[in-house]
């Protein structure tokens, strides 16, 4: 079992060193769910990849994380993958992506949200907002929902803790500034 290499020190100066995900439920009409997988940099808080699907399958995990880093691969620092301890987290396939790429795995302890704050926030952003007192819908239009406040999330949010830029903005400025 991995250790908590984040250990909660959520905050990174550095675009893509630190990573984090996990996967949240939304209930459809007709007794669907649909199931959420975001890829979130700590750094800006925007979400470099996701997938969606009708059932947690171990493809629902794997292929955002394939997407994250091809985007981080280019990186001069090792990159820290951040996730709780659900199965597909442990799962050979992942190990062995973050392995093929020479990524570090971070893992929760069991059972402690808090250990993945961040994520866990977003979710609580995305569903306030987007989802909370909303009727029941198919699953084709919650995920057309989800995939544009997600746009909405990364590119027009904006977050005082990034002095009031969206997360593509702040990681726009801050890299113009770096070079």
């Amino acid at each position: 079992m991995p250790r908590t290499v984040i250990n909660r020190c959520f905050h990174t100066t550095v675009c893509h060193q630190k990573l984090t995900t996990d996967i949240t439920e939304f209930k459809c009409l007709d007794g669907l769910k649909l199931y959420l997988n975001p890829i979130m940099d700590m750094f800006n808080g925007e979400i470099l990849s996701y997938g969606i699907s009708m059932r947690p399958t171990l493809e629902l995990a794997i292929k955002p994380l394939e997407k994250a880093l091809e985007i981080e691969k280019d990186s001069n620092f090792r990159t820290t993958v951040h996730s709780d301890q659900g199965w597909h987290y442990q799962h050979n396939k992942w190990v062995k992506k973050l392995k093929e790429y020479k990524v570090f795995q971070s893992m929760s302890r069991k059972g402690n949200c808090l250990d993945n704050s961040p994520m866990e926030n977003f979710f609580g952003l995305l569903k306030q907002e987007m989802y909370y007192g909303e009727s029941l819908c198919s699953f084709e239009e919650l995920k057309k929902r989800i995939e544009e406040y997600i746009n909405y999330y990364n590119n027009k949010r904006i977050k005082q803790k990034l002095a009031g830029m969206s997360p593509v903005q702040y990681r726009i400025h801050t890299s113009q500034l770096a070079a």
